[in-house]
């Protein structure tokens, strides 16, 4: 049982791994650990400074406020981690993106690069209450910069050049870069990234805070969960995170296992999926290892993936999560329930019937021989998604000791961005 700070509980129901090999692997975490604390202690990783952080955060309210104020409607404009953790948390507030909340303004993020789609935004919008807010920690990333020119280019059509700073807002790291200059030039609010921190990590600093402030959350509370857990993994070895890295590693050295399943039950932890796979595939991917990721969501996915999950090659590591949702929604009336004969609602609310789908899941996935792991918790808000980020943030970290790869770089992807450049340049003309 984890630490009850940390808002959440933690079980291995059905890990199917040798007690050696498990005791073996947590044994290899603990020399990354020791290292994580020495590094905490001397500020060499600055991630694990960032929970503790708050002299930044006045500096975000005031660009946030200013937003507030002139905006309706936000595009944020950047990719990876530029924008997954900002999503993820914007879930908290919504169902699954499709109810916003009634104050503030609306947070559009555009995470990908689509003319068509791009073009439909900016046609929607009115160009008066269009704010832009551009992330790139090199200010260099080339689909971020397109968005940014075009997006840029659409409210010049429509406003005097004064109005620009009052509507757009960059987060970049302090160094020259296209996208520092562009804020230079048009005299636009512009947010330090942190330098020491890549952007897949970056959840936790100002590229986070940024859209927990337009939306109304409490950065502080967010930030706390993070430490919380950051905490407990230094002062207890085997918390948590280093029980995941060791499960994950121990099951892929002793079985084969190269697959992590991350299962969330509800959609306010749909996004929360697809920023762990980013997470994971881009900090492990490396030198012929890794673990590939596969994001699912429950329950919809159990009549998609979980047929292949319980019958298929067994291959997957299973992570599921949800919360204690027993007492939410409006009972379901019993008397057109009872004439249909749907014997299992009448009188039932709809979170307790996602509760049991999700308890199902988890017994289904135990009783057919695959390793399973559950994370639960009581409430859902920024201290617990605070917890949930340090807690795969700090797995990925220790997973990476144990493969023999550095978390923290991609030059895979490198590659193919110098390509795209090349193919560009040679197209000529637009």
């Amino acid at each position: 049982m984890i630490d009850s700070r940390r808002c959440f509980a933690e079980a291995i129901e059905g890990a199917g791994l040798s007690q050696a090999r498990y005791d073996a692997a947590l044994g290899a975490v603990q020399p990354r650990l020791e290292a994580l604390a020495r590094e905490k202690a001397d500020g060499s990783l600055p991630l694990l400074a960032v929970p503790e952080q708050r002299d930044d955060l006045q500096a975000v309210r005031d660009v946030a406020s200013a937003l507030s104020e002139s905006c309706d409607d936000i595009l944020v404009l950047g990719t990876g981690g530029s924008s997954l953790g900002g999503q993820a948390i914007q879930a908290l507030t919504t169902a699954g993106g499709l109810v916003e909340p009634s104050e503030g303004p609306r947070l559009i993020f555009v995470d990908n690069l689509d003319a068509h789609g791009f073009e439909l935004l900016l046609a929607a919008s009115d160009p008066s209450r269009l704010g832009v807010v551009m992330i790139s920690k090199s200010g260099g990333t080339i689909e971020t910069l397109c968005q940014s020119l075009r997006a840029l280019a659409f409210l010049q059509e429509h406003l005097d050049e004064s109005r620009l700073s009052a509507q757009m807002a960059v987060i970049t790291e302090p160094k020259d870069s296209a996208l520092k200059r562009l804020a230079e030039r048009y005299r636009l609010p512009c947010l330090p990234h942190n330098t020491g921190v890549g952007g897949r990590f970056a959840v936790l600093t100002n590229v986070g805070m940024l859209p927990v402030c337009l939306l109304g959350l409490d950065p502080e509370k967010l930030r706390r969960g993070a430490s919380a857990v950051l905490e407990d993994q230094l002062a207890n070895a085997s918390a948590g995170p280093a029980e995941g890295a060791a499960l994950a590693f121990g099951l892929l050295e002793e079985q084969g296992i190269s697959q992590s399943v991350l299962m969330p039950y509800g959609d306010r932890l749909r996004v929360f999926g697809a920023w762990y796979r980013q997470l994971w595939a881009e900090s492990l991917g490396k030198d012929g290892k890794g673990l590939t990721p596969i994001a699912a969501l429950g329950p919809v996915d159990q009549h998609s993936q979980v047929q292949l999950f319980l019958a298929g090659p067994k291959d997957k590591l299973f992570t599921l999560l949800w919360l204690d949702t027993a007492g939410e929604g409006a009972p379901i009336e019993a008397p057109l329930a009872e004439e249909l004969a749907i014997g299992q609602l009448p009188g039932r609310r709809m979170g307790e019937l996602l509760l049991a789908e999700a308890k199902a899941t988890a017994d289904s996935l135990a009783l057919n021989g695959c390793p399973l792991r559950t994370i639960t918790f009581s409430r859902l808000d920024e201290e617990v998604l605070g917890g949930l980020f340090m807690q795969f943030m700090l797995e990925t970290i220790l997973t990476a000791h144990l493969l023999g790869v550095d978390p923290f770089d991609q030059p895979a992807v490198e590659q193919g961005k110098q390509l795209a450049r090349d193919y560009l340049a040679r197209m000529g003309g637009g």
